[in-house]
């Protein structure tokens, strides 16, 4: 199942390089509201929580939200999850670049039974595009975001995209 996901993600790229037009249509075509979504305004008022980043490392290393913790995605190692948080009922939100990862790395998380797992709507585009701050990997505050591809760069609107 997750193997034909992840194949429709990469024909999606494919075939609508010029076509995504926003967040939503994004999120309502590949994802499957297995996990509860957290909007970027809750997240920002909530102050109990581990924010888990499931970019690649190079996105991470450009920017991140504060505090974050990468866990990647292709290479997602549940081991490195569970020695990090033990509490399964803590409050943990997953983010990416716009949110179809991040449901799939929630849903493994929830399936190693964590159960307070949210997806961040809209990802670190959303969180940027909103004005929010975004970190380098020197903790430092930064204008950058990786875009993750052109098309898919199309959804930052705010920001300093980078593509390296």
């Amino acid at each position: 199942m997750k193997f034909l996901k992840i194949s429709l993600l990469l024909l999606f790229f494919a075939v609508t390089a010029y076509g995504q037009s926003s967040i939503a249509e994004t999120l309502e075509k590949f994802n499957d509201d297995s996990v509860p979504y957290i909007t970027v305004n809750a997240l920002a008022r909530t102050k109990s929580k581990i924010i888990l980043d499931a970019r690649e490392k190079k996105e991470f290393h450009v920017s991140h939200l504060q505090d974050a913790l990468w866990v990647g995605y292709l290479n997602f190692d549940p081991k490195r999850v569970l020695s990090k948080i033990k509490d399964k009922d803590t409050a943990l939100v997953v983010y990416c670049s716009v949110g179809v990862r991040s449901e799939d790395i929630a849903e493994k998380l929830v399936a190693l039974g964590y159960t307070n797992v949210k997806n961040l709507y809209g990802g670190i585009f959303e969180w940027k595009n909103q004005g929010l701050p975004v970190f380098d990997a020197e903790g430092k505050k930064t204008h950058k975001v990786h875009a993750y591809s052109k098309q898919w760069g199309k959804l930052l609107t705010k920001g300093n995209k980078v593509y390296k």
